[in-house]
């Protein structure tokens, strides 16, 4: 009965995010507070602009994932094939969604196993819910989610926001932190933390980087919002109480700016930056910022379920868009960007600011 319901959640969840709007109602990215300083002389010459990294050991021909968006469910298959095959071609990398529901009932695997098929060669991260570490799961489910698609990594999702509006949700953290580390210390493979639209504070960030994880996926507020998914889930009259968490905590968390410079100013391991990441400009503030590798979803679950050439173009654009950053702000690395000036004005500078992060040393880069 578990691994049914599970499974009609996963249908629900893609359903919800293709038919409704579930993005941030009046919460934002922050990184609309985030300027580049425009080199009128950027002295490059924008054919040349290299946009390939290596992160996690792995080379990427641009900072730029698919985020975990699917699996366990019958339309999965499809759309995880889409994607696997689109990142593939480009050079890139994508996650799976929760493989929860393949570990309960094993005639669900292939609908995560097609990504490896479909992208030999990708950097794959699998995917488990770091509560499921204190509900029985532990270092044998998650070398299981890793065979199942021959990963790279694997996150450790936190959706404590998620489990909390939920009507069957999974509310006992108690624990979460201890079993990732755990999980770390028995994995030769990065295991990256990953938050669900919320966002990670430094605190959380140091707190994870001293229990051995390799990378944390901020996935800060701004895109979707999984309250708002959840909300959409529980029909009128069935969960009322659990309907209005859904609305009321619709906003909830920690915008996607001010994540990263939390993140990245706190710990010495690469941040993934996703949460309403949206066009290039998205990406190329965030990689300034200090983030390695950029990640979205939804905008890529629209366009796998036209088709692969949509999911390649989108992509492609995407990139485009970044190459065209760069070779405004006189970058002609991804390392260069990562250095180039930024004014940090609005909300997210006194978001920082009360926070304590220095927001005017980005403003002062690349003086001599």
């Amino acid at each position: 009965m578990l691994s049914k319901g599970t499974r009609k959640r996963k249908s629900d969840h893609i359903q919800i995010s293709l038919d409704k709007n579930v993005q941030a109602r009046n919460a934002t990215t922050g990184l609309e507070d985030i300027h580049f300083v425009h080199k009128a002389l950027p002295e490059v010459d924008k054919s040349k602009i290299n946009m390939s990294t290596t992160v996690f050991n792995h080379k990427f021909s641009a900072p730029l994932i698919v985020g975990a968006i699917t699996g366990g469910a019958p339309e999965a298959t499809e759309i995880n094939a889409t994607i696997a095959e689109a990142v593939e071609k480009l050079g890139l990398g994508m996650g799976v969604g929760s493989q929860r529901a393949a570990i309960e009932d094993r005639k669900l695997e292939p609908t995560f196993a097609i990504t490896r098929k479909k992208a030999p060669n990708a950097f794959l991260i699998a995917n488990l819910g770091g509560v499921q570490l204190v509900n029985g799961y532990g270092l044998k489910e998650v070398k299981r989610a890793m065979r199942m698609i021959e990963a790279d990594a694997i996150a450790m999702h936190l959706n404590s926001l998620q489990e909390a509006v939920q009507p069957e949700g999974q509310t006992n953290f108690r624990g979460v932190l201890e079993g990732i580390g755990d999980v770390a210390q028995g994995l030769d493979k990065p295991v990256i933390a990953k938050e669900t639209g919320a966002g990670i504070a430094a605190e959380e960030a140091a707190k994870l980087e001293n229990i051995g994880l390799k990378g944390i996926d901020i996935s800060g507020v701004g895109g979707t919002s999984w309250a708002a998914v959840e909300y959409y889930r529980t029909r009128k009259g069935e969960d009322d109480l659990q309907k209005r968490l859904g609305e009321v905590f619709w906003d909830w968390g920690i915008p996607t700016a001010s994540s990263i410079v939390e993140v990245s100013q706190y710990v010495n391991i690469p941040v993934i930056a996703s949460g309403g990441i949206r066009n290039g400009i998205d990406i190329a503030k965030s990689l300034a910022l200090g983030a390695s590798l950029t990640s979205l979803s939804q905008p890529v679950l629209q366009t796998a379920t036209k088709g692969l050439k949509e999911t390649i173009d989108a992509l492609s654009l995407l990139i485009e868009e970044l190459r065209n950053v760069m070779f405004l702000v006189g970058a002609e690395s991804i390392q260069d960007l990562r250095r180039t000036p930024l004014v940090v004005t609005g909300k997210t500078a006194e978001w920082l600011r009360i926070r304590g992060f220095n927001t005017e040393s980005y403003a002062r880069r690349g003086r001599k």
